[in-house]
């Protein structure tokens, strides 16, 4: 198991994010946080997070899965980033499982991704993620093969746990 990486920058859901990499870590999964800067992060309620890496210097090669973790801000300001779009590309294009919780999803859909895919989200973003193809359920949680969806922070733990499960099952899918 290589681990996941998790993409985010300020502004992102500080439960959400930081509730996912202690269930990530109790699973025995390394997680990597990479963002378009070197140096902190901080989530809108004030929570830290230094940087392992920068986007430009992240090889998707070297990752079992890729989670975009909510909060409005941070998704606003990972969604015109080119490095960000390219990663969510060859992440669902290359098989490989990503999660996506709330606000998450933005990505996805500037990705142009989510046509076709069955997904859940926030209410708040239906409408245009309606637009942008996908067909979504109203359920906490929806697996819709490799792509995981969540609608928010309150259901971390089903989120978690559904991408803890995809990246084992792709660990004995390959002899790992």
């Amino acid at each position: 198991m290589r681990g996941v990486l998790i993409i985010e920058t300020d502004g992102f859901d500080d439960l959400g994010l930081t509730c996912s990499m202690q269930a990530f870590h109790r699973a025995g999964i390394e997680t990597v946080l990479a963002s378009p800067e070197a140096g902190e992060i901080t989530g809108c309620k004030g929570a830290e997070l230094g940087l392992v890496r920068t986007l430009g210097t992240v090889n998707p090669n070297k990752f079992d899965a890729l989670v975009l973790p909510g909060g409005q801000v941070g998704a606003d300001g990972l969604s015109i980033e080119h490095k960000a779009i390219e990663l969510v590309r060859d992440f669902l294009w290359g098989g490989k499982p990503v999660a996506a919780a709330c606000d998450g999803l933005w990505l996805l859909a500037v990705a142009n991704v989510l046509k076709g895919r069955v997904v859940t989200a926030a209410p708040t973003g239906w409408l245009e993620f309606g637009h942008a193809g996908a067909q979504l359920r109203e359920q906490e949680i929806v697996v819709d093969g490799n792509l995981i969806t969540s609608q928010g922070c309150g259901w971390g733990d089903a989120f978690s746990r559904a991408l803890i499960w995809a990246v084992r099952k792709r660990d004995i899918d390959e002899g790992r």
